[in-house]
Order: C-alpha cells, then structure tokens, then sequence
C-alpha cells in the first residue's frame, strides 16, 4: 500500500495532465497534485452545464497551467503528452438522462475525444501512465450484489455504453501498443466541487442544495434504493494510488464502500443541516427508465492489489460538504 509521504514522494517534481480539471473530481485531484509538488496541466473545454468551474481551482490557480480545450484536440495534445508523466483522464459528460436525450454529444465526449488522447500518447511513444474515470453505470442493473469486475456490462443508458467503450479503447491500447492505461469505475461521488445548479449528474448534490434551500429532499419511489458512496477525498485517494502503480497497468478496478439508502441519505442530511424535511415521491418518466436498482460494489480487487479502502464515513463527509457549500454558495448556486 502506498501511504501519503510514498505518494507525496512519488508525484513531488512529476508532470502531470488532468483532463477534465476544470470539474467536480478533477479539480479536487489537481489541489491535491500541487500540494504533493506536482507541475499540473489541465485541459477543460469548459462544456455548459457539465461542472466546469473556475472557482474550483481557486486555491492553486497561480501554480497550474490551464487550456481551455477539448481532450481530443490533436493540435494541443501531440506538443504536450511527450513531456508528461502521469495523465489523468477525467474529461467527459456523465448525465444518465441528457446521455437519451443528445446521445451525439455523449458519444463525442466520452468517446471519440479519448481515441484522439490515446492516439497521442501512442504516437508521441510516451511512457506516461493513463487514469481512465470510468462508472458504475457501466453494469446497469445489479445480476448479483455486491457487483464484482466480472460482472456483465448491460448498461440502462447511452451514457453507460459510451463509457464502457472509452474504458475499453483504453484497455486495448495497452494490450496492442503497450500503453499504460488503468481504469477505476467510480461509484457516486459527493464533496466540494460538484456542481450545483441541475440535478442531472447524480442526486447526491441536489439533496444537499436543496437541505440548504430549506426545501424538501424528494426521494423518488420507494426511497430504499441502495446506493454505493464515496467521498471525493477517497477517490482522489485511489486516483492518486493506482496511477502511480505499475501493477495497475492494463487493470481495472471498482470503487465503493459507502452503501446506504436513499431515504437514509436524505435523513442524514436533515440531521447535519439541523432543519429539513424528506418526502418519498412517484419517479419522473425520465428518471424512471434509467433507474438500475440497488447497487453495491465489490471492491476486494482494489483493496488487495493497492490497499485502497473508503475512510470518510458519510456523516464526515456530508458535515465538510455542507460546511464548504455554506461558505461558498454564490460560487455554485
């Protein structure tokens, strides 16, 4: 396991490109990068609506180099991957019900402009390693809990699919032209940063805007819904863990460890904001037919490959985001 001084160490010096960074996840994993002494290159084309902020990098704004780009843009990307270590690839859209709605512009974000950035990396014949973000929704709905590697990728939309294929395009350059390439499937991941103005990239962050509000959390059907959470520290964790491992090389890998309600989630909302209420309500039509049931990720391969395990426990990490959005509201709302 690589403990935080071994990653400290590792990155101190290295360069690094996140993808994407201008985001929710990105821009987290970039602060921390600086942080370690990373020199860090973000590339965000800063698409509406996807999250793209640049409050986010406020507090390593002066100490990284951003492009306003999109990741498959050959004439930026062939005279930078050469020169780059590590290469975190997070750009994409991630919408379950905008991915039906403009499945194109899914299939551009999360498909044709990743082949262009593999393209590179091959032909500029870097060494660097690549980190592909890819998604539980990939599995669509669970054959069997909790959900292994294994298991068969049948996903509920055209989001799941596209992701399913960049993660795949990755893997193959790393099978044919020898490309280090690695992929984590992440689960729901919450914290500062999200985006907050649309509920359309996952509920969790519309259930804190709306405690914030003083509205109702609306929890749609049953409200029993299991779902699998991580706070973004964690994932930057195993971000940060497994890039830096060559026994990653051409793997992949769940994220998980958090598996709680829906209704649960929201409870525990109302009892961090000290006032709230939630109320269980009929799905939307479009809700409805990319719903996928309980979800539980098995995560046995990470852990015994890179000793990664989820630390921050909900109620800590619901406390932070709630504090960071209490103080940074006009920045996201």
């Amino acid at each position: 396991m690589l403990l935080q001084e071994d990653l400290k160490k590792a990155y101190s010096g290295s360069r690094v490109l996140v993808t994407g960074g201008l985001g929710f996840i990105g821009s987290n994993l970039a602060i921390r990068l600086v942080e370690m002494g990373a020199k860090v290159t973000i590339i965000d084309n800063q698409m509406p609506e996807t999250g793209a902020n640049e409050f986010n990098l406020e507090p390593i704004r002066a100490q990284t180099e951003v492009i306003i780009a999109d990741v498959g843009d050959r004439s930026v990307l062939d005279g930078l991957v050469g020169r780059i270590d590590t290469i975190f690839n997070l750009a994409g859209t991630l919408s379950h019900t905008d991915s039906m709605r403009d499945p194109y512009r899914d299939l551009h974000s999360n498909c044709t402009g990743h082949m262009q950035l593999l393209d590179s990396v091959r032909d500029a014949k870097s060494s660097a390693k690549i980190l592909y973000a890819a998604t539980r929704a990939q599995y669509g709905r669970a054959q069997k809990l909790p959900v292994d590697e294994n298991h068969p990728l049948i996903s509920a939309d055209v989001n799941g699919i596209n992701k399913t294929s960049g993660e795949a395009y990755h893997m193959l350059y790393s099978r044919a032209y020898g490309v280090r390439t690695c992929s984590l499937r992440l689960t729901n991941t919450y914290g500062a940063r999200h985006q907050m103005r649309h509920h359309r990239q996952g509920v969790l962050n519309w259930f804190v805007r709306r405690v914030l509000d003083g509205n109702p959390i609306l929890v749609y059907g049953s409200g029993q819904q299991i779902r699998d959470i991580n706070y973004v520290d964690d994932v930057v964790d195993a971000m940060l863990m497994a890039a830096g491992s060559d026994k990653t090389n051409g793997e992949i890998y769940n994220l998980g460890g958090n598996h709680v309600s829906l209704k649960a989630l929201g409870e525990l909302l109302v009892k961090l904001n000290g006032s709230g209420k939630v109320e269980i309500v009929p799905y939307p039509k479009d809700s409805k037919e990319v719903e996928v049931g309980d979800f539980v990720a098995d995560t046995r391969k990470i852990e015994s490959v890179l000793g990664w395990k989820a630390k921050v426990s909900p109620e800590e990490g619901f406390a932070r985001t709630l504090d960071y959005y209490r103080k940074n509201q006009s920045k996201y709302w």
